[in-house]
């Protein structure tokens, strides 16, 4: 099992927001000692990130579900590293720690002594973690950003929404904040490699991790589609660039997603719709085909799915191994039973706080026992 697997290790988190505490929080779940240093007036930003707050049953205290989402596991220190104390105190830590974790802008914690050439003086053996907009180098460098820029700059939203002449065309966001989330997974897994890596030499490393090197890796088959292509991807709402009909269509009494992933596929939905002359039709037969008819090909199933209910659809599509799937609200995802039985929602228990829920990391599927430790109060367990 995983969630002892960084025993021992000791992580200095001086992040803020989601990216680094996403790959602390990670770190923490895998059993590592982090520390939270956080401003003594505020804490980290997100704590006032709300409603909806988590209040105690008295009233006394509260806790933005922003905040819960992403720092249980850690103890949280307060101090000003601006004063001497606080350097002093920073400083003190980071010669013990194994990973330090920061998101300031570039430079900034250099004026303080705290960057990694300093700090490796001190500590061979740390692995200092930058999480910045830009990164450290080039000439945005010094610029900050949020991940709904990131959004736009790295390409995501230029081909994510309604296509031109669609009610409601236009670039859309993601409704989470993705490139925050990839960017602490990339985080994380930079983390690990390093860890192992100084086992092997026995000196830590500086890892520069930057939310536009994840937004642009994040476009994943969009990006090697244009670089291949040369033609920008436009958007195509719902629809797949690559595989059709993969998309969402309207039955009688809602809508539900069509995930046809290649033509044996296609020609058993064929067979369950009662549209079999399409399996052998050249315009259809053929994954390459169906996406230059889309069109055409899509006016017919939009014929064809009001004719039926979803439970009906969906049952015949389970009997005939065709691939599918719902469109959930957060209500019906942790009701589901698939969701109940993998454990997904777990529980912290706080001492002013209560019963905290939260979603189990799924690297730890095989721990679902395993205690968890809440969300800190600022400056609690320091």
């Amino acid at each position: 099992m995983l969630h002892n697997a960084l025993q021992g290790i000791k992580v200095l988190d001086l992040s803020r927001i989601l990216a680094g505490p996403w790959c602390t929080q990670n770190l923490a779940d895998l059993g590592a000692e982090v520390t939270k240093i956080e401003r003594p007036e505020g804490g980290d930003d997100t704590r006032g990130w709300g409603p909806p707050y988590l209040e105690s049953p008295d009233g006394s205290a509260r806790m933005s579900s922003y905040f819960i989402c992403c720092n249980r596991g850690k103890r949280s220190m307060t101090l000003d590293f601006s004063t001497p104390e606080g350097l002093a105190t920073l400083r003190g830590l980071a010669a013990e720690a194994d990973v330090l974790v920061e998101n300031y802008k570039a430079g900034t914690l250099a004026r303080y002594g705290l960057d990694y050439d300093t700090l490796r003086a001190l500590n061979p053996r740390l692995v200092y973690v930058s999480i910045t907009g830009f990164g450290q180098t080039g000439p945005m460098a010094d610029k900050p950003g949020y991940d709904y820029v990131f959004q736009g700059m790295g390409g995501l939203m230029s081909y994510t929404g309604q296509p031109d002449g669609m009610p409601g065309a236009g670039p859309l966001r993601t409704g989470v904040a993705v490139i925050d989330v990839t960017t602490g997974m990339y985080a994380t897994t930079a983390v690990l490699a390093a860890l192992y890596q100084r086992h092997a030499t026995g000196t830590g490393v500086y890892l520069d991790i930057a939310l536009l090197d994840a937004a642009v890796a994040l476009n994943a088959n969009q990006g090697a589609n244009y670089l291949i292509s040369g033609k920008n991807p436009e958007r195509s709402g719902n629809a797949h660039p690559n595989c059709a009909p993969y998309e969402v269509f309207r039955c009688a009494d809602g809508y539900l997603i069509l995930a046809i992933g290649n033509d044996t596929q296609f020609a058993r939905f064929c067979e369950v719709a009662g549209l079999e002359a399409l399996a052998g039709d050249a315009r259809y037969a053929l994954n390459s085909a169906r996406i230059e008819n889309l069109p055409a090909l899509r006016a017919i199933l939009a014929e064809v799915f009001p004719m039926r209910t979803r439970q009906a659809w969906t049952d015949a599509f389970d009997a005939a191994g065709v691939p599918w799937g719902p469109i959930n609200t957060l209500e019906e995802v942790f009701a589901h039973p698939q969701v109940v039985h993998r454990r997904l929602v777990q529980h912290a228990d706080h001492p002013i706080l209560g019963r905290i829920p939260m979603v189990r990391n799924p690297m730890l599927a095989d721990a679902p026992d395993a205690r968890l430790e809440p969300p800190p109060l600022l400056g609690e367990r320091s």
